[in-house]
Order: C-alpha cells, then structure tokens, then sequence
C-alpha cells in the first residue's frame, strides 16, 4: 500500500545527564544517523533500523563516563515517544507483528503488540555481562523503556545461543522486523485494529 503520507516522530528530551534528540520515520528505507558515545548501541540500532526499514537519526551526549545507563535508558525513552508521535490515531495498522531472526548459533524473538498497554516480557539470559564496554543488562532497560514510553506490549526471547554480541543482535534485528509488521498499514483494517474500537 502506498503511503500518502509520511508518519514521523521528533523527540527532544534535556536532563543533568543527557541530551537527546531523535527522529524516526517508519515508512523510511533503513537509512540511520547515530551518535550516542555507545558503540554498541550504535551498532544494534543501525541493525534496528535497516531491518525495519525505519529512518532513523538519534544524537545524543551523556554522562557516559559514570556508565552507559542513563544514555541507553533516555535514548529508548525517546524513541518509544516518537514511536508513539508518529504512529498517531494508530488507524489501518496491522497491530501485531511477529520476527525470529537467526545470527550464527543464536535464535531471537520479538512479538508486538502496539496495544497502548506498556508490557514487556524479557526471557533472555546471556552468557557474558559485558559485550566489549557495554552492559548487557542495558537491553533490557532498553526495551522495557521503550515498551513503557511507547505504550506498547513488547514480548522478548532469546531461544538459544552460546555468544552473547550474536544473541543481543538477533534481538535488535528480531525488535525491528516485528515493529515494521505491526506498524504497517493495511488496506482491509477499517479504522482502529480493536474489537472495543479504542487501543487500551
């Protein structure tokens, strides 16, 4: 279905410890601009939006040498906002999206629900705590503040997987094939993808 208009969100959030600013636009082509001071990142949400052929530019400055927290916490704070900016009425969509994604020996999974009920189910345990400089108890911080901000239902599994940079990828991978599906719009939904007629 072609897209008569474009649906983007913009975010700009300032606290003592961050500057964010973030636009994304979800019928883009997988193009990213990223500059956040976290590598990591960095390369998960370039995986991120290539996969859901997402637009995506995010810059942001943080106290990153405390750590990564509250710069991985704020960007996924901004995102799930313009998330919700660029969705709208949330009108045609098809809801629901679903993704397994393979990366070597690892499987992920990432179901969608863009309910506007923030949920998230994370069962995923990685091998290592640290891939390079980064935490990996920040991907969940990552999703649950996206789930939360954007007010959607986010159900995260990492099935199997001996190496933990190829588990978090299949994630993020996984994060953006589901949300292109459920964000996409359909031609037969009339209206509001609910029984009830509201999101709630």
């Amino acid at each position: 279905m072609e897209q008569t208009l474009q649906r983007i969100g913009s975010i700009s959030r300032k606290t003592l410890e961050t500057e964010i600013a973030v636009t994304w636009n979800l019928d883009g082509t997988g193009k990213i601009s990223c500059h956040t001071g976290v590598p990591f990142l960095e390369h998960m949400l370039d995986l991120f939006a290539k996969h859901g052929q997402f637009d995506l530019e995010v810059q942001a400055k943080g106290d990153i040498e405390v750590d990564d927290h509250h710069t991985v916490e704020d960007i996924a704070i901004c995102l799930g906002q313009a998330l919700r900016e660029a969705l709208g009425s949330k009108q045609g969509i098809r809801r629901y999206g679903n993704s397994f994604v393979p990366m070597d020996e690892a499987l992920g999974q990432v179901i969608i629900d863009v309910s506007n009920r923030p949920h998230l189910e994370f069962r995923a345990e990685f091998p290592s705590q640290q891939v390079g400089t980064f935490s990996a108890e920040l991907v969940h911080e990552f999703f649950w503040k996206l789930a939360l901000e954007a007010k959607i239902t986010i159900h995260v599994i990492c099935h199997y997987g001996r190496n933990t940079h190829h588990m978090i990828e299949a994630l993020f991978k996984a994060l953006g094939r589901a949300l292109d599906e459920a964000t996409q719009t359909d031609p037969r939904v009339q209206g509001i993808p609910s029984s009830k007629g509201v999101l709630s």
